[in-house]
């Protein structure tokens, strides 16, 4: 029976705003605040962590085992540990915890145990382990462990719990309750002298590690040793784009590697205990993979405590699990900060314990938390991808690529893929742990993360977009410009993968930028251009993004036609005469609009060509336009127009026209006559002019004269009485003399009609 796990999410997930934004640069040796705000550099005192161990009560049937609740020495991490690391729990590991803030006990917290104890077998002391788990701050403990249906052994023998303080100030979690539970029995304790020896750490031999699995599953061979150097490599230094340690007379120089080395805290800088981990590291020949792994159990801890639960980690696989150091050579918190795990030199090939039968030839990080079903946040899978691509990039292999690695043990991964030892298998360059062992580790969900990382360590730059160019306008895919622009990129993959951005018009670079730039300026020449980014990913792989077209236009815009004023049909009054403006405009590249500013403002398309309007009588106007291109060129014109209103009296009559009064005439009075050819003349100077009428039902028909000649028959009937309407129109190009005059048809039935008078415009 496999423990469910559930994750819980702090606010110190949102705060990682940057992935990989350190404090901390280098290797051991490397200068600068650690994470509990003081100096660390290679004098730093290391902090000294505290283990303290206790033995489990295994039932009579051998199927459980526990531990009653007790107080305790203080501390942060907790496993669970068993004599034969060839042994497993298949049942389940659970602990529950009182916290040392607050005196609150946390539900029931399953322990992993999909680990394995024979990684570093070989070893006096080595024991078979659950994975341990950070609980912060915490003073009271209670254990129980169940032996999974059908085992045949029961629990492995020597089961002891392991509290670990890492020492200096932790935060206590927020609360996490377990998402599962198995059935509650009482509790026994230990009885004296249970707990099984344990060897010190000074007294463990210093056999070179090996991924063969023990002879018998109680009895451990060790390996012969390989050659490893006499001496540890000297302290490093911190610059991140070149090798960090200097060659000693029996180790080579380290490679370097084809991209940036990502920001990491020393062993000195989290204040690692270096008397636990005496002897010397060993050394691979090479890095061909990298196995990610999760770790500690809980999503819940505060980045503040990073650096403790690291001390945790490394004083649990040295006393714990009787490791020679930290299984990994690299730990990654949720807010992407790097830490320096196994010690010697974090740009040598370390030999890690983290993948049974997988360690040679790769390296191992560990992202802190649990991801079973939480992804993990980008800033720890950014910075897990810029320390494997930074890792592989020492020995120019592809992070995107895969490669053949030999099995250093017989065993199986979580797809139950067997594998036997001496053989070769084909791994992703970046694989999970469970690729190479039958774990969950490192959890569903981050797992389903790898191919993101991979794509972010192997490159291209993905997701690269234009996405705007400042000084130019857009009109659908197209952007005008006069001549200077800044075009403004973004891409889904971090400014940490990429080595530079190029500006480019029409295909070739006008601006080269670094990689944490997203925009550059250009000027153009007149003409079309096709506008392009290019980026390169740290590891030479280029992309480009989309074309944006952009017209540079540094030519006005043009008033084909000028603006032009003419009168129009509608309603009459001392203040408003209707009228229509007319004008037409035209670019050599696109129009955009033109406005009206005066003697109101509007604002119109670029296809709109006349707009009615109303001017005041007897009053000149000008009427103001400008016409803008989409490259923001403009061009002006305008036009004045006066209207003039001319009363009825001051037409010459003949025949008979009847005077009327009423406040809805123009001026009060009105000309009214049924005299069949009856007429009157208006003569005038101007451009345009409209005949203005009172309608009704019964109104008649007129003949309409201009200069002499029959312009048209107007009928003034309407269904509606209407007074003051202007309702036959006339226009010329230029100003001139003319005279309108209209003759009473005398229609039958309805012959009387009733004028205003002649509006003209000069």
């Amino acid at each position: 029976m496999r423990a469910q796990r559930r994750m819980w999410t702090t606010a110190a997930v949102t705060t990682a705003a940057v992935a990989g934004v350190l404090v901390f640069q280098g290797v051991t040796g490397t200068s600068g605040p650690d994470r509990d705000g003081q100096a660390a550099d290679a004098k730093s005192a290391p902090v000294k962590p505290d283990v303290h161990r206790t033995a489990l009560k295994t039932s009579p049937d051998g199927d459980s085992a526990s531990l009653a609740r007790r107080d305790t020495e203080p501390f942060s991490l907790l496993g669970v540990t068993w004599t034969d690391p060839a042994a497993r729990v298949t049942g389940s590991v659970e602990a529950r915890t009182r916290s040392s803030a607050t005196g609150d006990w946390t539900g029931w917290l399953p322990l992993d145990t999909e680990i394995d104890g024979r990684t570093e077998t070989g070893r006096s002391g080595v024991r078979g382990t659950t994975e341990p788990r950070w609980v912060g701050p915490s003073d009271g403990v209670e254990v129980r462990v169940l032996a999974g249906d059908g085992a045949r052994a029961g629990l492995p023998a020597g089961l002891r719990l392991d509290t670990v303080d890492p020492g200096g100030d932790t935060t206590p979690l927020a609360a996490e309750p377990a998402a599962f539970s198995i059935e509650e029995t009482p509790s026994e304790e230990p009885t004296p002298g249970e707990e099984p020896p344990v060897t010190p750490p000074s007294q463990e031999p210093v056999e070179e590690p090996t991924d063969e699995p023990s002879p018998t599953p109680t009895t451990e061979t060790p390996a012969p040793p390989s050659p490893t150097p006499s001496t540890e490599p000297p302290t490093p230094s911190a610059s991140p784009t070149t090798p960090t340690t200097s060659p000693s007379p029996t180790l080579p120089p380290a490679p370097p590697s084809t991209v940036p080395q990502p920001p990491i805290v020393s062993r000195a800088a989290w204040k690692a205990d270096e008397s636990l981990s005496t002897e010397a590291p060993d050394y691979l020949d090479q890095v061909k993979a990298v196995f990610v792994h999760h770790t500690a159990q809980t999503n819940a801890y505060s980045c503040a405590d990073s650096a403790a639960i690291v001390r945790g980690l490394h004083t649990y696989h040295v006393k714990s699990n009787g490791w020679k150091d930290l299984g990994y050579n690299f730990i990654v918190d949720k807010c992407g900060t790097v830490f320096e795990g196994r010690k010697g030199g974090v740009d040598r090939p370390v030999m890690g314990a983290h993948t049974y039968g997988f360690n040679r030839d790769t390296t191992g990080i560990a992202v802190i938390g649990m991801y079973t079903d939480t992804s993990a946040a980008t800033a720890a899978t950014t910075s897990v991808a810029r320390v494997a691509a930074w890792k592989l990039g020492q020995y120019k292999a592809d992070p995107g690529g895969s490669v053949q690695l030999t099995a250093g043990a017989n065993g199986n991964n979580m797809d139950h893929k067997q594998f036997v030892a001496g053989s070769q298998y084909a791994f992703p360059r970046i694989s999970g742990h469970r690729d190479g062992f039958a774990t969950e580790c490192p959890g569903l969900s981050l797992y389903r993360q790898l191919p993101a990382i991979r794509s972010l360590a192997a490159g291209p730059v993905t997701g690269l977009t234009i996405a705007s160019v400042t000084g130019a306008n857009a009109s659908g895919s197209t952007y005008y410009t006069r001549s200077k622009i800044t075009v403004g990129w973004k891409a889904t993959t971090p400014a940490a993968f990429v080595k530079s951005y190029e500006l480019l018009v029409g295909g070739k670079p006008v601006a080269t930028v670094k990689g944490n730039v997203t925009s550059a300026p250009a000027t153009l020449v007149a003409g079309k251009h096709s506008v392009q980014v290019r980026a390169t990913h740290q590891s030479g792989k280029t992309s480009l993004s989309p074309v944006a077209t952009v017209v540079a236009d540094t030519a006005p815009p043009v008033f084909s036609t000028k603006p032009a004023l003419t009168l129009r049909t509608g309603t009459v009054n001392s203040t408003a005469v209707p009228l229509t403006l007319k004008w037409k405009a035209t670019d050599a590249a696109s129009l955009k609009e033109v406005r009206l500013t005066a003697p109101v403002a509007k604002t119109y398309g670029p296809t709109t060509g006349s707009a009615s309007h109303t001017a005041k009588p007897a009053t000149a106007t000008a009427w103001k336009m400008t016409a803008y291109d989409r490259a923001g060129n403009t061009a002006a014109a305008s036009v004045t127009g006066t209207p003039v209103i001319l009363q009825e009296s001051a037409a010459t009559k003949s025949g008979k026209w009847t005077t009327k009064s009423s406040s809805s005439y123009l001026g009060g009075r009105s000309y009214s006559s049924s005299t069949k050819g009856a007429s009157l003349t208006w003569t005038f100077t101007g451009r345009s002019a409209a005949w203005v009428v009172s309608r009704a039902t019964t109104s008649g028909q007129a003949y309409v004269y201009v200069d002499g000649k029959k312009a048209a028959t107007v009928d003034l009937k309407s269904s509606t009485t209407k007074y003051r309407q202007a309702i036959w129109t006339k226009s010329w190009s230029s100003s001139a003399k003319h005279t309108v005059k209209i003759v009473v048809v005398g229609t039958t039935g309805r012959p009387a009609l009733t004028t205003d008078g002649l509006v003209y415009l000069k």
